[in-house]
């Protein structure tokens, strides 16, 4: 093996090194983030799909531009109830769960 490649970690190291190994509280609390980070991306993006503003996706269902922004970038928990009425009444898409 090249002596340059030695100290080369896979991603899966680099984040137990940085958050723990998985089922620690801090791997835990990082995975969670990660989760509410990747959602409010697909919210982000089913909306902008839609050609709606953040304004509009909010007053479609009776809430303020400033929790579909804090939603999007991953800074507020979500409730099951509010991601249906996003997806389903809010942007006219349907939600499929899948648990594995």
């Amino acid at each position: 093996m090249d002596t340059k490649n030695k100290n080369i970690k896979t991603f899966a190291q680099h984040l137990d090194k940085r958050y723990g190994i998985k089922g620690t509280k801090e791997r835990t609390e990082f995975e969670i983030k990660a989760k509410s980070f990747a959602i409010g991306e697909l919210i982000k993006e089913e909306r902008k799909l839609a050609q709606m503003t953040q304004e509009q996706l909010a007053q479609k269902i009776g809430a303020r531009k400033s929790f579909i922004s804090r939603i999007e970038n991953g800074h507020s928990d979500i409730q099951l109830s509010t991601l249906y009425k996003l997806i389903e009444f809010g942007l006219g898409r349907k939600i499929n769960l899948t648990i594995q």
